[in-house]
């Protein structure tokens, strides 16, 4: 099997090119041909090979628009080489994904991977409609990241038969030990709680910053990431009088991630919309055995990522005081955080490995290949 992933960009910034650049990379390793066609963040065109058999071709962009990166080229790309593919996976929201597919006339087998709906971009959404229609009718399969979200979305009511979940796997974090001690030793004697992502609305950080001066003295909550929001946050953090309990770390290196993850005593995912499908670092954290406290947003993932009651807890979106209860319960006592921290381990290993990922996304292959048109 030859297969060709389309979708987002190089280098990866965020979920979607992760799943993609890691189902290539794994994908590769196994013997499976695969190439991931995209567009380029620094706007110039190459080709890079990433394992025995896969490349990422990162193509020339014009500009980004609406969190879309305009690349003529990735057109053209595809039109001149889908055909010599068995399976093209398409990973959605990504217009130019899909209007490569459909300028290249291409007639195999095709895999939609259904990350999340266009939520913020309702005007392009207009415009982007009729194409989206025909990517859902055009796909043979349809995976989403959690069986949550493809039951909530709306459009995809009508496809339920084609759809199926793969979670989203990652490797372990690596062990950091020397820099957690480090970090923990910044903040002797502190329950360190540790979030992490663009300082942007949908993220919910004012309200991990309101449950903060709802906490005792005993917690210290770090915030990585950076983003618009940055001066409000500060504002909120200054009026609030938290200087000493909420730090705002700004941009966080790969490399030191580790050593944040393995540092806190919990993981909080504060998010408000359904923008946050699927929430990665949830399962970075549980792969360290760090409980997890997120939200329950309608039609999102995230609250099936994080069983509630298991790896950790789910409180209601805008709501601080739940958070900061949330946080509390869960770091009561030893007994109940050792087994927040066991379940979450358990978890990730049950559910959310690369291995697993890969194995089930292989499984996957064969059934779309194996499936006949209605």
């Amino acid at each position: 099997m030859k297969i060709l992933q389309i979708g987002k960009f190089y280098p990866i910034r965020g979920g979607v090119e992760k799943v993609m650049y890691d189902l290539t990379t794994g994908l590769s390793s196994r013997g499976v041909e695969c190439d991931m066609l995209c567009a380029d963040h620094e706007g110039r065109g190459r080709t890079i090979e990433v394992g025995p058999k896969g490349r990422v071709i990162s193509c020339r962009t014009w500009l980004k628009l609406a969190a879309t990166m305009l690349s003529p080229s990735m057109v053209s790309t595809a039109m001149r080489i889908c055909r010599k593919y068995d399976v093209v996976h398409i990973h959605h929201p990504d217009p130019m994904a899909c209007l490569a597919l459909f300028c290249a006339r291409y007639k195999g087998k095709v895999i939609l991977h259904w990350h999340s709906d266009i939520v913020k971009q309702k005007i392009i959404l207009q415009f982007y409609r009729p194409l989206q229609s025909w990517l859902i009718r055009r796909a043979d399969l349809i995976i989403g990241t959690t069986p949550a979200y493809l039951a909530g979305s709306p459009w995809l009511k009508g496809v339920q038969h084609k759809c199926v979940s793969l979670p989203i796997g990652i490797p372990t974090v690596p062990d950091a030990t020397a820099e957690a001690e480090a970090l923990q030793a910044k903040y002797p004697g502190k329950k360190i709680i540790f979030s992490l992502g663009r300082l942007v609305p949908y993220k919910g950080f004012e309200y991990l910053v309101k449950a903060a001066s709802q906490l005792s003295d005993d917690y210290v909550v770090l915030i990585g990431g950076e983003g618009p929001l940055r001066a409000r946050l500060e504002e909120e953090i200054a009026a609030r009088g938290l200087q000493q309990k909420v730090h705002l770390l700004g941009y966080i290196a790969d490399s030191d991630l580790p050593g944040y993850f393995h540092a806190c005593t919990l993981f909080c995912l504060p998010s408000v919309f359904k923008t946050e499908a699927f929430g990665i670092v949830q399962i970075e954290a549980m792969s360290c055995g760090k409980p997890v406290v997120a939200t329950t947003i309608e039609g999102s993932g995230t609250s099936w990522v994080n069983k509630h009651g298991f790896s950790g807890l789910n409180a209601t979106p805008c709501n601080a005081e739940e958070l900061a209860g949330a946080i509390s319960d869960i770091t009561a006592d030893t007994d109940t955080y050792a087994r927040y921290s066991r379940n979450a381990r358990e978890r990730y290993e049950e559910v959310f490995t690369d291995e697993k990922m890969i194995n089930t996304y292989i499984e996957l292959l064969w059934k779309c290949m194996n499936t006949k048109k209605a």
